[in-house]
């Protein structure tokens, strides 16, 4: 049976005097999975009304961060001007959402238009939440104190790295779902390397404190994972939240959970990477159209195989802050993205939705200068290998596809919407 969809006269509930503009499919977020959504909604079909949403200037490739970070990757690289992404035929509407009024399908953004929709998509990504940790926001950037997941940041981490004398290196995870959750394993890894090539390895201590159970979620990458960590002679702290930064004494202090409780924990550092908390955006977590409670809490509430909203019948989303039992990553969104526009056309013609994910993501961990594992996999933790080889083990080619091949892949074909022949390569974080 055909999903009805609600159609709402949402000119009726916008005020008089209020600016409007109505738009047949309004996609929120012009990063990876909305650009390559919307390119591939008009490529399918030239005559949709597409409207993108997204505020910034300027587009960036965030995965090549792990590699600026490592002094192998030119910051300047990772970003290009917006404008010459949004697909041809689309709308660009240069703002940022303030409330979703899904009862009247009706976006409202900061400057106060009103926007009406047909269709709604949502891939807003997701905000990192630097304030949850005490001290973070006035230490970012100085004195030790790194992190790769901004790009005004990434540069110091290798500043950082290469100036290294010694003491402890402390890389952190936080009790949040991150963007690629292999990714601050990536960094530390390649310290490592850097430290032992300077000659300051045998004075210093690498810890990786993660908040987590486990170094990672699939059991047959992290026991490649740990064999790394062995032959590195690295420091697992596990169940490590970090809550606090001390700057004048440069000192983490954790929040770590034990059988008997929460105890806390200060470590000293000379070298801090921080994986921040990350959440859905605001207006999304406040929202009609985010799960109201559980694991997905705060995400947009969608089937995890059609990623149609489970309430909302003419809203789907996909990428960062959907409601998916998978790693955030750019590859996810490769495979996200056909599934939101064919059963977003297969709904516009009252059809069933015949299109499923399964939950596919790809994450290549950087095990070291010239090694990565390239981990893919799905809902259920199953492996998805592209190549006929070995998934788990660290090979120079992956590297040669982290560092040339995925940026190509994102830039020239995934961005502007062409389908991929047969089971083409993932793009990893």
């Amino acid at each position: 049976m055909s999903v009805l969809v609600k159609t709402v006269d949402c000119e009726s509930a916008i005020p008089s005097d209020t600016v409007s503009v109505q738009h047949q499919v309004v996609v929120v977020g012009g990063g990876a999975a909305g650009i390559t959504v919307a390119a591939q909604l008009l490529k399918k079909n030239k005559q949709l009304d597409v409207a993108i949403i997204e505020p910034r200037d300027k587009h960036y490739y965030q995965p090549a961060w792990t590699l600026v970070g490592g002094g192998v990757y030119k910051v300047e690289d990772t970003v290009r001007d917006e404008k010459n992404y949004i697909p041809d035929g689309a709308t660009w509407l240069k703002d940022s959402v303030a409330h979703l009024d899904p009862d009247n399908n009706i976006v409202i953004t900061r400057e106060g238009k009103r926007i009406c929709y047909e269709y709604l998509v949502l891939a807003p990504g997701l905000q990192i939440d630097w304030h949850l940790i005490k001290g973070l926001k006035e230490t970012i950037g100085q004195d030790g104190v790194c992190s790769n997941y901004a790009y005004q940041y990434a540069p110091y981490t290798w500043e950082v790295i290469k100036n290294f004398k010694g003491g402890n290196a402390i890389f952190t995870y936080p009790n949040t779902p991150v963007k690629c959750g292999g990714a601050p394993l990536k960094i530390m890894y390649l310290a490592d390397d850097a430290f032992r090539k300077q000659g300051v390895r045998h004075q210093s201590k690498v810890m990786f404190c993660t908040a987590m159970k486990v170094i990672f979620s699939v059991k047959e990458f992290a026991e490649t994972l740990l064999s790394v960590v062995e032959r590195k002679q690295i420091d697992v702290r596990y169940k490590h939240n970090l809550k606090e930064i001390k700057a004048d004494t440069k000192t983490a202090i954790f929040d770590v959970s034990t059988d008997s409780g929460v105890e806390e924990v200060a470590i000293q550092y000379d070298l801090l990477h921080v994986t921040p908390p990350m959440s859905a955006p605001d207006f999304i977590k406040q929202s009609k159209l985010a799960v109201l409670d559980g694991a997905g809490q705060g995400w947009v509430n969608v089937n995890k195989h059609t990623l149609q909203h489970n309430v909302y019948p003419n809203v789907f989303s996909l990428g960062d802050a959907a409601s998916l039992p998978t790693s955030k990553t750019a590859a996810a969104v490769r495979k996200q993205a056909p599934v939101v526009v064919n059963n977003l056309l297969t709904l516009m013609n009252s059809k069933n939705l015949d299109q499923k994910y399964n939950g596919y993501t790809c994450c290549p961990i950087t095990t070291g200068y010239g090694k990565v594992v390239l981990a893919e996999f799905g809902y259920d933790n199953k492996l998805y290998p592209t190549f006929p080889i070995d998934p788990t083990k660290e090979r120079y080619s992956m590297w040669l596809l982290k560092k040339y091949g995925f940026p190509y892949i994102y830039w020239n074909r995934m961005l502007k919407g062409q389908p991929f022949e047969g089971k083409l390569l993932g793009i990893g974080s």
